[in-house]
């Protein structure tokens, strides 16, 4: 087994399943396949398998420094790291240090961040928007709109862009990859959608670049032509891997 000080531990906590993976964060290479496991119900299950995973993670052979600290992603509004929401987790969450909670789990320190924070992170940093100055403005479109605002390589914590008013509804309930499903739109239709919100944000924030993100990105080919926005508007390049390794280049 080696060791590298430039390798960390990243982890994706979603609301099905926990990935994990061993993050090189000068490149944001991953050194380790990504895992994943099942998420459990409970705090105490959680940090329980988050405990397994840093065990297995410690027998590989390129792993992070035993006592380096671990970033994980987790899916809530996360301020000076502590849980500040709980819309898709349970409720035993809620203004919980999960900072210290995990810290005290894996005997290292942990630094928690909102998942759409850390895959934003990893999108502007060493994703679509690497080498891109100003504000870049990750938004990934699902089950609703996840945001991230990175400027000069800098996270500004805890954007919510999905909960923006346009027309008197949220933004996340017309122009999410769900609601496309849901109203049963096609691509073309979609985009007049995506483009309405699009240009909300836009005007709100000018960003210099929006990357977008969400399994929906696959389908750019048919869709993104049809968006016409001043902002230059690409799709993300790190997909699955994105809230890992924008975990472990929060400690990095």
């Amino acid at each position: 087994m080696s060791q590298n000080t430039t390798l960390r531990l990243g982890i994706d906590i979603g609301g099905t399943a926990i990935k994990y993976g061993v993050v090189n964060t000068s490149t944001g290479e991953c050194a380790s396949p990504l895992a994943q496991v099942p998420t459990p119900d409970t705090p105490a299950d959680v940090a329980e398998a988050l405990r397994t995973i840093a065990a297995a993670v410690q027998a590989l052979e390129q792993a992070p420094p035993a006592d380096s600290p671990v970033g994980v992603a987790f899916p809530a509004i996360i301020r000076r790291g502590r849980a500040c929401s709980a819309a898709n987790i349970s409720q035993e969450w809620l203004d919980m240090d999960v900072n210290g909670y995990f810290g005290d789990a894996l005997g290292r320190p942990v630094h928690a961040l909102n998942d759409a924070d850390a895959a934003g992170l990893a999108e502007a940093s060493l994703g679509a928007g690497q080498g891109r100055d100003g504000a870049v403005l990750v938004l990934t479109l699902g089950t609703g709109i996840g945001s991230a605002m990175v400027v000069d390589g800098r996270l500004v914590p805890n954007y919510e862009l999905g909960h923006l008013e346009i027309g008197g509804a949220k933004a996340e309930s017309r122009a999410s990859a769900v609601a496309r499903e849901r109203d049963g739109l096609g691509w073309e239709d979609y985009a007049v959608r995506l483009q309405e919100y699009l240009r909300h944000v836009e005007m709100l924030f000018s960003p210099e670049l929006i990357i977008l993100g969400g399994g929906i990105s696959v389908r750019h080919a048919d869709f993104l032509p049809h968006v016409q926005l001043a902002t230059p508007v690409v799709p993300a390049v790190l997909n699955n891997s994105a809230g890992v390794v924008g975990a472990a280049l929060a400690v990095a």
